[in-house]
């Protein structure tokens, strides 16, 4: 069976506030102006209305623009938007050296297989070790009874619900690390959270509470 390559990605709807952010910054948006309606941007960028939905309450939370009802969404802030903006890059710059790392993992066949197997043994040994550090990530999957399939983290209340963090969500061969409130559940999903020894059961509770 040929093995896939795990890709590591950040979701549609942070590049997209990103990129705007940016264009503040570069002032091709001005402070007080209005862009783009939601229709608008989803078309611009190729992506649904709720991606573009998602992108611009990431905006609007961080208090970038404002968004109303019937208004549109206005410039707020030049200087957030910087903030953003410098943050983001130095996200991208760890995507940047993990891609590098992949690559090389890439090249050097025999070394994967080691590293695979090594990671597989380690998979296995974790249990042992979560009551020692609590970092190390619980996982679950998203199963066809959840009744959260295609509802938000912060829609669902998930860490006030479990008081567990979410860390990564793997989509078939995509790993999405820091996933924020705005990202979804899907079917066939596995969720990697942190918590102390009591939150596997709390999690595994409140998304299959039946």
């Amino acid at each position: 069976m040929e093995n896939k390559k795990l890709q590591v990605k950040q979701p549609k709807y942070q590049k997209i506030a990103a990129d705007i952010a940016s264009k503040i910054v570069e002032k091709k948006y001005l402070v007080g102006e209005k862009i783009y309606a939601r229709s608008s941007l989803a078309s611009q960028y190729g992506v649904s209305a709720e991606t573009a939905r998602r992108a611009i309450a990431i905006l609007q939370d961080l208090e970038i623009v404002e968004a109303t009802k019937g208004s549109g969404v206005v410039i707020k802030s030049y200087e957030k938007a910087a903030q953003f903006a410098h943050q983001f890059l130095e996200v991208q710059s760890i995507y940047q050296v993990q891609l590098e790392m992949l690559e090389s993992i890439k090249r050097q066949k025999e070394e994967l297989n080691v590293l695979q197997e090594t990671t597989e043994l380690l998979v296995n040994r974790t249990e042992r070790f979560k009551s020692v550090n609590p970092f190390v990530p619980f996982q679950v999957e998203i199963e066809e009874n959840c009744p959260y399939i295609s509802q938000s983290i912060g829609m669902i209340n998930f860490w006030q619900n479990t008081t567990a963090t979410i860390v990564g969500i793997r989509r078939e061969n995509d790993l999405i690390i820091s996933p924020g409130p705005y990202a979804t559940f899907e079917h066939h999903d596995i969720i990697y959270f942190i918590g102390n020894d009591e939150c596997l059961e709390r999690v595994q509770n409140f998304l299959y509470p039946n």
